[in-house]
């Protein structure tokens, strides 16, 4: 790899650090070292380079101009809200803090170059200025004179300054109407999965040998690689499930070489893991302790119906957790349960004769359509309009016998429905939604 990235202007030494920087992506560094030539020579004004996100565009550039000590902005253009932000880093950068305060409140395009030419004059380059610009694929929504300004910038300022555009999508998309100065163009490919894999196993844990931990990422990748090739993604699950991947080991159960063990040990947890790729809902502490929590609940829920595994729409399970309160709570006891300001009301104050046995002994009573809404707009946690939406869920629960209708179906003004879930299936929907329903249970106060 260090063949690739031989240069006459740079040690070898430099170059070999470069190389061991740089795994996998050698000829795309080789590629950029020739377009930018000796260091006191002038380089080509622009450079657009482009590829999918996590195919070590901003890393490859970063390398380079900091361990070669070239003079270099780097511009992020989503932190760059105004121009005036750019302008002002792309000058403190260079020329420090004086050359950024002559700018006037509100810079345009020619105020910049004059302030830059003007610096530039007293302080010569002797060596390619960079400007990189991060997610330059925003400076299609800036001003329209932006980008030609900046892809000729080394013209209008007469000085040896480079820009370099990092983006995601093809110059085709970038280049505007009116025409402007051809940069020169370099793609960065994805990672193959053998490139990933070679990448993935410098990481490797200190407590265990290379080959266990590249056995380790050969695994993850034969079910990650199909829907994921994010190496930023890749490199946090590997990461978030070795630990997994060790317990047997750190029991003693299997040996390093014992792959096939390892890998039905790990196989249900990387399965659990793919339903989170790219999602960042919980933290990965909380993942972990999600997991442990599961696994002490296994017991318990293997005993549950095969419906506790049906996946809901979010507020289809709060229809469900309304049906369950309206089945197996008096209707006079709503108001206690859902007003905020009704004052103190006792258990004994509203006991009868008959109702001294459980509600849920005696089973779901049927409620009328109105009150389960009016419960169900109390609990759900936003404001939620009755439409069209909303009633189709509640078909929908019928379909899927979570719900019972008990009226007659020309009874269309005031139907009436039973709740036909357990006490252990509402309980493990509620807790998909953080919903305390013990909480508002009468037989439970």
């Amino acid at each position: 790899m260090s063949a690739l990235l031989q240069h006459p202007g740079y040690e070898e030494e430099r170059l070999q650090r470069l190389s061991e920087q740089l795994p996998c992506r050698g000829l795309q560094a080789g590629m950029l070292l020739s377009l930018m030539g000796q260091p006191h020579q002038y380089s080509y004004p622009s450079v657009f380079i482009y590829g999918h996100r996590s195919s070590g565009k901003s890393h490859v550039m970063q390398v380079l101009l900091k361990e070669l000590e070239l003079p270099h902005a780097t511009v992020s253009c989503v932190e760059c809200v105004s121009v005036a932000l750019l302008f002002e880093q792309v000058l403190l950068s260079f020329f420090g803090g004086d050359a950024a305060s002559l700018l006037p409140r509100s810079p345009s395009l020619s105020d910049f170059v004059r302030v830059y030419r003007q610096q530039s004059s007293q302080s010569p380059a002797k060596q390619t200025r960079y400007i990189v610009m991060e997610k330059a694929e925003l400076l299609r929504d800036a001003d329209a004179n932006l980008l030609p300004v900046l892809l000729r910038l080394q013209e209008l300022v007469e000085d040896n300054v480079t820009v370099v555009l990092l983006t995601e999508i093809i110059w085709d998309k970038f280049r505007p109407n009116t025409g402007c100065f051809e940069p020169l163009l370099l793609h960065f490919p994805d990672y193959s999965k053998g490139e990933l894999q070679q990448i993935l196993s410098r990481d490797k844990h200190p407590s265990y040998s290379a080959e266990f931990y590249s056995s380790y990422i050969n695994i993850l990748l034969g079910v990650f690689y199909s829907v994921c090739r994010d190496l930023r993604e890749l490199r946090h699950l590997a990461a978030l499930n070795f630990s997994k991947f060790c317990e047997p080991l750190a029991e003693g159960k299997v040996k390093e070489t014992d792959t096939h063990k390892l890998w039905r040990n790990m196989e249900p947890h990387l399965k659990k893991a793919m339903q989170t790729v790219y999602l960042r809902e919980v933290s990965s502490l909380q993942w972990e302790q999600m997991q442990q929590m599961e696994e002490k609940e296994n017991g318990a829920m293997r005993g549950l119906s095969a419906h506790t595994h049906v996946e809901l729409p979010y507020y289809s399970k709060f229809l469900l957790i309304a049906a369950y309160l309206a089945s197996y709570n008096p209707a006079r006891t709503d108001k206690r349960f859902f007003l905020k300001h009704h004052g103190k009301i006792k258990k004994t104050n509203f006991l009868k004769k008959n109702e001294k046995t459980s509600n849920h002994l005696l089973g779901p009573k049927p409620f009328p359509l109105d009150r389960l809404l009016a419960i169900f707009y109390s609990v759900v946690d936003s404001r939620v309009a009755p439409t069209a939406s909303i009633f189709s869920q509640i078909s929908s629960l019928v379909t899927l016998q979570l719900l019972t209708q008990v009226s007659h179906d020309d009874q269309l003004d005031a139907p009436k429905y039973k709740c036909a879930v357990s006490m252990d299936f509402i309980c493990a929907i509620s807790r998909t939604v953080n919903f305390e329903i013990v909480n508002y249970l009468y037989d439970f106060l």
